[in-house]
């Protein structure tokens, strides 16, 4: 039995990302379409994280924290402009602006939590 278990040779492992990260969005969208606050909140939280470990893992970034801070920034900055154009369109998308609000708030304490309290991992020489 293979000890390195893949799709080929030229390839080390599957990724589980890109499964997740296609459910992030939707997901967040149900709870948005429902009502349901905290599905909502947590389908950005879920594609955000599973955007950052992906770039981990493909050797962009060396630790999640940098790319979710990004993200968050992102957030807070789209969520400003929902909140902004609220009144100017005939739609109440204020549920909407709070949840990519309040998913941004919740990245950056994580990002403080992952800095303070994550062990640094020792580089191979």
């Amino acid at each position: 039995m293979d000890e390195t278990p893949g799709l080929s040779d030229q390839y080390r492992k599957a990724s589980p990302w890109p499964l997740f990260i296609a459910l992030g969005v939707p997901i967040s969208e149900i709870g948005l379409v429902f009502n349901v606050f905290p599905v909502a909140v947590g389908g950005l939280l879920l594609f955000c994280g599973c955007v950052a470990m992906m770039l981990q893992e493909a050797g962009y970034v060396t630790t999640p924290w940098p790319a979710l801070g990004g993200m968050a920034l992102l957030l807070f900055v789209v969520g400003a402009a929902v909140f902004y154009v609220d009144p100017q369109v005939g739609r109440d998308m204020t549920m909407r602006a709070y949840a990519i609000l309040a998913s941004g708030v919740v990245l950056v304490a994580g990002v403080i939590a992952g800095r303070l309290f994550v062990p640094k991992r020792q580089q191979p020489a």
